[in-house]
């Protein structure tokens, strides 16, 4: 199915159109939109992280003094802020990245200062939702993984997502993943997990010589009819790695397709994709017969 994608792009929109337009249903591509907005912000923040943390380790040398990190977008650029292991912690550094998350151009600013507003919003947030995964359950850690904390400030909403990265190279992780969300005064309204299972999907030359060029996985019911933020958060930093040109997640709905190339979502409802596979079916034993 992987493979035979790019033959069946122009199906896809053509079919979408339709069943869009003609047969009058709503547009899913559309309105999965502010999900894909949410996982480019996650994206952003991993990757100040990512980023963040070698340039400020570079320069701050004593570590038992560093009480965390996080980051978080401010206008057009993205920041990585640590903090000091202190009864009220202040931020100890602050590196500031551009779009490109060029080290070279990155702004590392060393000095000592207190929370801004929002900072001190998602320093709480933060800090509560790993009190929750340090005393619940609901939260597991895998062999060779790690629970990424990523706090979300968006006009009024207030999250935490938690993402599992892996330890390893070769594999993409997928699922042990959790959402909470707080309210105005910082108080959590609602934790639960995304993907009810960890999905890992391994990457490289294949047993064949071969190198897949893509992935999938499927969603149950509770996780959602559409790719998670989460899924395009990890998408937009291992595909990368792993040479991908798309990945699929199904769901009971939808297939969504995601372009691993121009970072971008198409959600094709399941009569149309059943459309298209029996298209293809069609013109695939035409072409049989007339080879023979």
């Amino acid at each position: 199915m992987i493979k035979s994608l790019n033959r069946m792009v122009a199906l896809v929109l053509i079919f979408t159109i339709l069943s869009v337009h003609v047969l009058g249903q709503d547009d899913p591509t559309e309105a999965a939109q502010p999900i894909v907005a949410e996982g480019k912000l996650l994206y952003k923040s991993e990757m100040a992280s990512w980023y963040g943390t070698d340039l400020f380790l570079e320069k701050y040398k004593d570590r038992s003094a560093i009480g965390g990190y996080f980051s978080y977008q401010d206008q057009d650029l993205s920041k990585c802020i640590f903090f000091s292991r202190t009864e009220k912690p202040r931020v100890i550094g602050t590196i500031s990245f551009d779009s490109t998350y060029n080290l070279q151009t990155a702004i590392v600013d060393m000095s000592e200062r207190d929370f801004s507003k929002t900072e001190q919003d998602l320093y709480a947030i933060r800090k509560l939702a790993l009190a929750e995964v340090n005393s619940d359950t609901l939260f597991k850690v895998y062999e060779n993984t790690s629970l990424n904390l990523i706090p979300l400030i968006t006009g009024l909403e207030k999250k935490v997502y938690i993402l599992t990265g892996p330890k390893n190279s070769g594999v993409v992780i997928f699922g042990n993943d959790y959402l909470l969300r707080f309210d105005a005064d910082n108080k959590l309204l609602e934790k639960k997990q995304l993907h009810k299972n960890i999905i890992p999907v391994y990457y490289g030359e294949q047993e064949d010589g071969k190198k897949a060029i893509g992935a999938m996985h499927s969603h149950l019911p509770e996780t959602g009819e559409f790719i998670t933020a989460t899924d395009i958060c990890t998408l937009l930093l291992y595909s990368k790695f792993a040479d991908w040109e798309q990945h699929i997640v199904v769901s009971e709905k939808y297939t969504n397709i995601w372009n691993c190339v121009s970072n971008t979502l198409i959600v094709v409802p399941k009569e149309v994709m059943e459309k298209i596979n029996k298209d293809s079916d069609k013109r695939t034993k035409k072409n049989k017969r007339n080879k023979s």
